[in-house]
């Protein structure tokens, strides 16, 4: 049985595109939207002009609920406020309790996500009162919040939050994954990587050709680009940087190789930095490999390019045929 506020959104399948930075465009979110899923967008890095221009370019490519996700690890009051004001109608949060902001967005008649990396985390946004739970096993890419893997963390948080309903995130890339989550007991999957390989991702070609290459032997876990998010443990694919790092002997900062150097160039001429932990989107004009490449484990799934709607439905194909979605 779908809880209220979920079955509010009417979601043909329980498919939540996870905010995956400035790679998460409107035209991706939009599309996942319009094709029975969730799409979701990055707001915590962009300013509340931004944001207001992004919300309605969303309100002009589809009239399906989308999500705006913030982390906590960063100022996002006003932010979160642009959010609410537009009518996003699912607010989610990553890397921190974020109970004190649940009751603004319940009061605007938004749905409260809270992601989570472990089941004491879990339990404690379910006394707080969030409709959805995502669970982020280790194997994910991005930001990764705990230490548990995906198949030993969903099922004892799906145990310890009942009724309410959880997500499965991390390392799940195609229907046999989505499958291994609904028998775990997720109501639905929070999946970032495959979409990496979406028409309408704003990815970096060289970006996405790795994606579309690499196995989980080129994934590294570590909290090697920091540079503006420190102490954050994530997961990307290995390039020019890591192996760089990784000759060196993995040193610390500020004793890096190439601690400082400028890297990769945005087309309008502004600078990134070794170890900047964004990821390279379309107006990168050079040094993209040396970016954080972000990617989960299940990258060896990814094997091509498609249109968001034809990744959803071949992720849908993954629930059992006889269960309602959520």
């Amino acid at each position: 049985m779908q809880s209220k506020p979920l079955a509010s959104l009417d979601l043909a399948h329980p498919i939540f595109q996870a905010p995956i930075g400035s790679v998460a465009s409107a035209e991706l979110a939009s599309a996942v939207s319009n094709a029975g899923g969730l799409g979701h967008l990055a707001c915590t890095w962009r300013s509340v002009e931004q944001l207001r221009i992004l919300f309605d370019r969303m309100r002009t490519l589809t009239a399906r609920p989308y999500g705006a996700n913030f982390v906590l690890d960063f100022p996002i009051e006003d932010r979160l406020a642009v959010a609410l004001e537009r009518g996003v109608r699912v607010i989610s949060f990553f890397w921190a309790d974020a109970s004190t902001y649940l009751a603004r967005v319940k009061s605007a008649g938004a749905v409260a996500i809270q992601v989570v990396g472990s089941i004491g985390e879990a339990k404690r946004a379910a006394d707080a009162g969030f409709d959805l739970i995502v669970a982020q096993g280790r194997e994910a890419g991005g930001h990764v919040r705990g230490n548990i893997g995906t198949m030993a963390l969903v099922p004892q948080i799906v145990d310890a939050v009942a009724p309410l309903p959880v997500l499965a995130a991390g390392g799940i890339a195609d229907a046999r994954g989505v499958a291994a989550a609904a028998a775990l007991g997720a109501a639905g999957v929070w999946i970032g990587t495959r979409f990496l390989a979406a028409i309408e991702a704003n990815i970096h070609d060289s970006y996405q050709a790795s994606v579309i290459a690499s196995s989980a032997d080129d994934t590294l876990y570590s909290e090697l680009f920091d540079v503006g998010w420190p102490n954050a443990p994530l997961r990307t694919l290995m390039n020019t940087t890591t192996r760089l790092w990784d000759e060196a002997g993995r040193p610390r900062p500020p004793n890096r190789p190439g601690e400082g150097e400028i890297v990769a160039r945005r087309a309008d001429g502004s600078e990134i930095p070794r170890y900047f932990f964004g990821s390279p989107t379309r107006d990168i004009a050079e040094g993209a490999e040396a970016m954080a490449l972000y990617a989960g484990e299940g990258v060896g799934l990814v094997r091509r390019t498609s249109r968001a709607a034809a990744i959803v439905e071949e992720l849908a194909a993954g629930f059992p045929r006889s269960d309602t979605p959520m």
